[in-house]
């Protein structure tokens, strides 16, 4: 008789309720998650800014990655999927300790009922994996969504101030959303559709970082001006990387191997796909020549928007997702932006307003339209959820998917002004301009590339003067990000 290696004997290490093959996919999509972030986000952010910027983009979204996981294992993952203290707050504790790690996931860790309070609708759902596989993948989330806050008050925040917003902003804003609507909060009871994080990271990420961005202020004149990428196919490194990870972004999303999983990556990359052929059709259309800086918005903007209806909605519906995530976001930086008086007051670097927080609006109305009942019914805690498209309930939902986009609207933009008012008066949030003028030697005493000999500075008296020509400029480089376009 053949024996059983140890490995997959029914011990300790191996309980009876473990499913390998579905614990195995929630340790890789936790990872391809965190690959967006490291090194994804660090290279886009370090090769799509001016060159004196490099060093400190990429050290903003470093720091982000590893001071969130601290304060993720020491109170927020359980502010966020933990018991609830609040309707829209988890009671904090440490997710340290060995019993509470080895033990079968919960998420989220209350049962659902039915209007009367009585009848169970759903109960609390138990992944076939442990809660230490739950704890990192859910940290990934809030890592990656931290780093895109960022790239809205990249060039000039101080980075000491950065440094003190990150635990204060992930504490006190990121677990509202995430408990809010994942984690048992009211919306998640009352039934508003967030199947990947269009609301809880990219609609929170693109408010909060804006919001940020009037605070902190603006990049000096020069950098507004004028701020073109220092390395564009390292910048399409990063993008790739952004884009292949976000099949573990929305595939671990249902916490199992599934067929909803299959469904969620398949949508994911057809809207991707959309969205960037859209938006460059249009940049061809309206300036002439396709930019490669647009087709990663235009990439970003799909990704975005699929998120919160990913596993939720047919594929046929991820085209058409597709093609208004490459269209109205593309309106709304290209044209919007230049027109209205408060978009070109507020300094968001990389316009993440407009590539997270309007694509991740616009995602979570379209999957309040085309959310597909019998999909639904394999994920939602309510049932006979579905989208307006399919009549019945679907009015209702369009409705609550717009509560739930207020609510988190409104929650980013008081704590962030809170949490940023509070560090001011302990840390200048700015720069000084001097420290601008010069970028990354002035914040960290390094600098990107060695240009010259080992690291020595370019001096013109050794080395010559520089003649660099330009035969014309995109509409991406600059700092405003928009062109007015008379249609």
């Amino acid at each position: 008789m053949a024996t059983i290696a140890p490995a997959y004997q029914a011990n300790l290490a191996s309980p009876e309720w473990l499913n390998k093959g579905d614990n195995a996919w929630q340790m890789t999509a936790a990872t391809l998650v965190g690959l967006q972030s490291m090194p994804g986000l660090v290279i886009l952010y370090a090769s799509i800014v001016k060159k004196k910027w490099a060093v400190n983009s990429a050290f903003m979204a470093l720091y982000a990655f590893a001071a969130v996981l601290i304060c993720w294992v020491l109170v927020a993952y359980r502010m966020a999927f933990g018991e609830k203290l609040l309707p829209f707050w988890g009671k904090g504790a440490p997710a340290l300790g060995q019993k509470f790690l080895v033990r079968r996931a919960r998420v989220p860790a209350s049962t659902h009922y039915y209007k009367n309070g009585v009848d169970v609708e759903t109960p609390m759902e138990e992944p076939f994996f442990p809660m230490a596989s739950l704890v990192y993948f859910q940290f990934t989330f809030a890592a990656i969504t931290m780093i895109l806050l960022a790239g809205s008050v990249l060039g000039r925040m101080n980075i000491k101030a950065w440094m003190a917003f990150v635990p204060l902003w992930l504490v006190f804003s990121y677990t509202v959303g995430a408990f809010s609507l994942w984690g048992g909060g009211f919306l998640y009871h009352w039934g508003v559709i967030d199947y990947s994080g269009g609301y809880v990271i990219h609609l929170s990420s693109g408010i909060a970082g804006f919001t940020a961005a009037y605070w902190v202020g603006p990049r000096i004149k020069s950098d507004r001006e004028r701020f073109p990428p220092n390395n564009v196919l390292l910048m399409l490194a990063g993008a790739g990387l952004l884009w292949m990870g976000w099949s573990g972004f929305n595939g671990g999303a249902p916490y199992a191997a599934n067929v909803a999983s299959s469904i969620a990556v398949l949508n994911t990359n057809i809207c991707a796909a959309t969205s960037l052929l859209v938006w460059t059709t249009l940049d061809v259309i309206f300036f002439g020549k396709p930019s490669v800086i647009g087709a990663v918005q235009g990439m970003m903007t799909g990704l975005v928007c699929i998120t919160p209806g990913a596993g939720l909605v047919q594929s046929w519906a991820a085209i058409v997702m597709g093609i208004l995530s490459g269209s109205i976001p593309w309106v709304s930086m290209m044209i919007l932006h230049k027109k209205s008086s408060l978009l070109q007051k507020v300094d968001d670097t990389l316009g993440v307003f407009h590539t997270h927080a309007v694509a991740g609006l616009l995602g979570g109305l379209l999957t309040g339209l085309f959310a597909e009942p019998a999909l639904c019914r394999l994920l939602l805690p309510v049932t006979n959820s579905r989208g307006a498209f399919y009549g019945g309930s679907g009015g209702v939902q369009f409705l609550k998917q717009l509560v739930g986009a207020i609510f988190v609207i409104g929650w980013n933009i008081v704590s962030t002004t809170i949490i940023l008012l509070v560090i001011q008066v302990f840390i200048p949030l700015r720069m000084p301009d001097e420290q601008l003028e010069i970028g990354d030697d002035a914040a960290h005493g390094e600098e990107a590339y060695a240009l010259w000999g080992d690291g020595e500075k370019y001096d013109p008296t050794r080395h010559g003067s520089l003649n660099i020509g330009t035969t014309g400029v995109s509409p991406y480089v600059n700092g405003a990000r928009g062109v007015t376009i008379n249609l």
